[in-house]
């Protein structure tokens, strides 16, 4: 899918339950995008949203969001993923039920509604309501590469994430919920799309070890990455992580936001 494609959106009601979108909420659209073209080589346009909100876009195919609304809303600025869903007051209404925290929202914009929460452990998450780029999911062209959670207790995130956003309901666009090795994998169409991971995380004031959705994104080199991220003002936040396939890395843009980037294990140098 390219950008300049684009030309029908979709429906979240079409892809419920499922992530739809990745965005981070900024205090200077300007200087984020400076900072993320240089170390992820992203493009960027304005939206219909507004000023304040641009899309980026890598080899002509949209990434990620990026809303200037961190300092308007007195929100953290971090990285945020957004989930499908048919009705946002219905969603907010779970949430709240279930002991969880609505921060933001529902708010409408003009493609549509959306709102943002945390989990009863306290990870951050959104919901959208409206239209969604078509085709975007997680691992495939340049969405994402991988979206994972990771939290005290996977079996109890997985029953609340369940109960608010449908996984197992039936429907075009629900999800499958499985137990695998530990974890709880998320998979929309067959496609993985999420993994929820429990562990020992304790009350911590720093977000590596909080409860948490980590945001991944792919990179052709991680050490270039992490060389643009320091000349810009960022930070490494993690060692290098290695796996057969594939080796990994958190970094930290000037602001403090976290994200993960991915490189193949065969770029290793």
């Amino acid at each position: 899918m390219r950008w300049a494609a684009v030309s029908t959106w979709t429906s979240s009601h079409e892809v419920s339950g499922a992530p739809c979108w990745v965005s981070l909420t900024a205090r200077d659209l300007a200087a984020a995008e400076r900072f993320y073209a240089a170390v992820l080589g992203w493009e960027f346009r304005r939206t219909r949203l507004g000023e304040d909100f641009s899309i980026a876009s890598r080899g002509g195919a949209p990434v990620a969001g990026i809303g200037a609304l961190a300092g308007r809303l007195g929100l953290p600025v971090a990285w945020t993923p957004y989930f499908a869903v048919e009705d946002a007051d219905v969603t907010a209404a779970r949430i709240r039920e279930r002991g969880a925290t609505m921060a933001v929202g529902p708010l409408g914009f003009v493609t549509g509604r959306a709102g943002l929460a945390a989990d009863p452990a306290g990870a951050a998450f959104g919901f959208w309501q409206g239209e969604v780029i078509p085709d975007w999911t997680v691992g495939r062209e340049s969405a994402p590469a991988w979206l994972e959670l990771r939290t005290r207790d996977a079996f109890a995130a997985a029953i609340f994430y369940g109960e608010v956003l449908g996984w197992a309901e039936e429907g075009s666009g629900c999800c499958t919920v499985s137990y695998e090795h530990d974890h709880v994998v998320l998979r929309h169409r067959r496609v993985t799309v999420a993994r929820i991971s429990g562990g020992a995380l304790e009350e911590d004031p720093d977000p590596q070890v909080r409860p948490r959705w980590h945001v991944h994104f792919t990179v052709p080199d991680l050490e270039a990455a992490a060389e643009a991220a320091t000349r810009m003002g960022g930070s490494t936040a993690s060692a290098v992580a290695t796996s057969s396939v594939s080796r990994e890395l958190v970094l930290a843009d000037p602001d403090g936001a976290l994200f993960t980037v991915v490189a193949p294990q065969d770029t290793a140098g």
